[in-house]
């Protein structure tokens, strides 16, 4: 039988003639949906509400894989963090390739078309049962998710087809929605959508914010247009922004007769970001951090809020915080997060991040009279500095264990067992926890996680109005502020911006493409850098400032990950002696440090450096032992042959309607061309 790919394409796209749910819900307390039809339902408040919590884990993160770090490896693949072995598909050289299949996945965004297309006929005449609050909350889920799929799209391919309806199989249907819309246009696309949804949604506290709400919805508007106005600001000149030079979508007859505005775009996205920013930050005040560092004996929660805000049961009860994730047990819905923490989870935090973090008078670490005591010990980096790094991070006599006595970290894991090991000796401390329930059984935590907090809103609203206005205006000084006194710095940023030598701070976010950027705008992304330790927001942020272009010869060149200062003094620590078959200390070291290529070696070589290089451990293979390399290629993912020949008239790359990203060429299983 000969299989017919343009129909299995359509079906990637119309599947849904009835609605096959995912039997797995575990986001609330509810029975999967399957085998129905609209006729049997979409008849009342309560089924829409069940529908559209069906789509939760799809869209909301659910870290309920109890065997993998979750949030605390988010920010993987950027300048912040390590997470095991280097990814060698973004940062050694050719080995991302076009795929020759594979379809865009429209299933989540056929499912919420679905919806809307069974659900508003029914609503405008009036049919559905329950309270005209629910329906509409429900309704507005509906669009606050289908806008968050298009922005994952968006983020991932910049252009993209922006599809409202559920299509017949027809090819021809096929080929016609298979149109690449500009990503400004799928970026007011978005901001409509969520629109729609704040006008429908109640607050989250009807839902103890376990449900999207109001506020989360401005919030991610904030993030959407904060995140196009300054990836077309900062990308613009390049042809992954529509109407410049390059741009492949010139050459299809549907953009024919459309004209960019390319600033008056990034004006109207930052003016957006601004507002919908401001909605959630005048309303909701940041959890108070009392700079208590550690707990006493037995002493779980009370201490200082700010800590406990990503490790206690219900976070939801905190003003700043807009969206949490539960968990329960009864449910077999856990997580390992706080175990992870507690013996090492093949993780670290990078140098470069650790030096960002300002002193307490607002100093950067190399400024005169900072006050900065060096790093020959982690406390000792700690000391003095923004109150963040010495909450988040673990030193020396940061409690680990506070069971009947305290018991302190010591010593990062740095040559154990891999899955326990400290990639590069700084062990992140955020989400830890002081409730040793949720760490004797493993992998059964059942503490909240936070996804969504206002903290966030302050920040975009602060580089939205500096970006917007070239200043720093009353509301964003305010916001500033803020942010720096929750963190125990001093609160006059400007301190910070004069003593600002951009030649001394190794961030990747000094630079846009081969441009640093002024000390103002330096500093506020400085700030968002250390105010989301293990939130995930880095590698958006490095993509929409085209701060990857630091690994490039003309800027920074290429980077290689570097840890704590072991070789100074740390490597004497007993923590890295051997132990006999009794469990006694002998006094035969266990580090093997490499040289000359050595396979056995598990730390790298003091001569290399005295700081701990995680990827110059194991020469042989090693594609970024001379650190991580970037292509231009890399900002926006490739589409597959066969789904670019799928969406053409008569099955040629030159007639389809989907054109190729920027610098890929196309050809099954080819690099990037730049």
């Amino acid at each position: 039988m000969k299989l017919n790919f343009k129909s299995i394409y359509i079906y990637s796209i119309v599947a849904a003639a009835g609605l096959s749910m995912p039997s797995c819900n575990d986001f609330l307390d509810r029975e999967p949906i399957s085998s129905i039809t609209p006729q049997q339902y979409f008849n009342s408040a309560e089924e829409l509400g069940a529908y559209a919590i069906n789509y939760y884990n799809s869209i909301i993160p659910s870290y309920a894989d109890a065997y993998a770090a979750g949030p605390l490896n988010a920010d993987r693949n950027t300048d912040n963090m390590v997470v095991g072995e280097a990814n060698t598909t973004y940062f050694a050289s050719n080995r991302w390739l076009v795929p020759s299949s594979g379809s865009p996945d429209f299933s989540l965004i056929r499912a919420m078309n679905y919806f809307l297309e069974q659900v508003l006929p029914k609503y405008e005449a009036g049919s559905i049962s329950g309270t005209e609050e629910n329906i509409r909350h429900y309704i507005g889920e509906i669009y606050f998710m289908r806008a968050s799929v298009y922005f994952d799209r968006l983020r991932s391919y910049g252009d993209y087809p922006i599809i409202t309806t559920v299509p017949v199989d027809e090819t021809s249907e096929l080929v016609e929605l298979s149109k690449r819309s500009p990503r400004n246009e799928v970026a007011r696309f978005i901001l409509e959508d969520l629109d729609r949804a704040i006008s429908m949604l109640k607050s989250g506290t009807a839902f103890n914010k376990v449900r999207i709400g109001k506020e989360l919805a401005y919030l991610v508007k904030s993030r959407v247009a904060l995140y196009e106005g300054t990836f077309e600001k900062y990308h613009k000149g390049t042809p992954r922004v529509p109407g410049e030079q390059g741009w492949p979508g010139a050459d299809k007859a549907y953009n024919s007769g459309k004209s960019f505005n390319i600033d008056g775009e990034v004006s109207f996205f930052l003016t957006e970001a601004m507002n919908a920013a401001k909605e959630v930050a005048d309303n909701h005040e940041l959890t108070q951090n009392t700079m208590v560092i550690n707990p006493a004996i037995n002493q779980i929660y009370g201490w200082n809020p700010y800590f406990e805000m990503f490790s206690m049961p219900t976070p939801g009860t905190l003003d700043e915080v807009i969206l949490w994730r539960d968990f329960d047990a009864d449910l077999s819905v856990t997580h390992g997060f706080m175990a992870y923490i507690q013996q090492g989870g093949n993780n670290g935090m990078t140098k470069s991040y650790v030096d960002a973090f300002l002193m307490e008078n607002g100093l950067p670490i190399y400024a005169a009279n900072s006050g900065y005591k060096g790093d020959i010990t982690i406390d000792q980096q700690k000391e003095d500095r923004d109150g963040r790094l010495q909450l988040f991070l673990f030193g020396e006599t940061t409690v680990l264990g506070n069971e009947d006595s305290l018991q302190y970290y010591n010593a990062p894991e740095v040559v154990g067992l891999t899955e326990h090991r400290d990639r590069t000796g700084f062990r992140q401390r955020k989400s830890f926890c002081y409730d040793f329930a949720q760490i004797r059984n493993g992998v059964r935590g059942t503490n909240g996680i936070v996804t969504a907090r206002a903290a966030e809103a302050y920040l975009n609203y602060l580089e939205a109005s500096y970006l917007k206005n070239g200043s720093i205006d009353a509301t964003a000084a305010s916001y500033w502020r803020k942010l720096r006194e929750r963190a125990g710095i001093d609160a006059d940023f400007t301190k910070t911006i004069a003593a600002t030598d951009l030649s001394k701070e190794p961030d990747w976010g000094v630079y846009s493409g081969s441009q640093k950027v002024d000390p103002t705008l330096y500093n506020i992304r400085r700030e968002r850098r250390c105010e989301f330790i293990g939130e995930g927001r880095r590698w958006d942020d490095l993509i929409r400032w085209r701060s990857f272009d630091a690994l490039f010869s003309e800027n920074m060149g290429p980077y290689v990950p570097e840890g704590v200062n072991f070789w100074t003094e740390m490597h004497k620590n007993t923590a890295y002696l051997k132990r006999n078959d009794a469990g006694e200390l002998t006094n035969e070291s266990a580090l093997i440090e490499q040289k000359d290529g050595l396979s056995s070696a598990n730390i790298s070589n003091r001569n290399d450096s005295k700081y701990i290089r995680p990827y110059r451990v194991v020469k042989e293979n090693n594609e970024v032992w001379n650190g991580y390399n970037w292509m231009k290629a890399y900002y926006l993912s490739p589409y597959s042959i066969l789904e670019m020949t799928l969406a053409s008239p008569d099955s040629r790359l030159e007639t389809s309607n989907l054109y190729q990203n920027p610098y890929w060429p196309t050809v099954a299983s080819a690099s990037a061309l730049e």
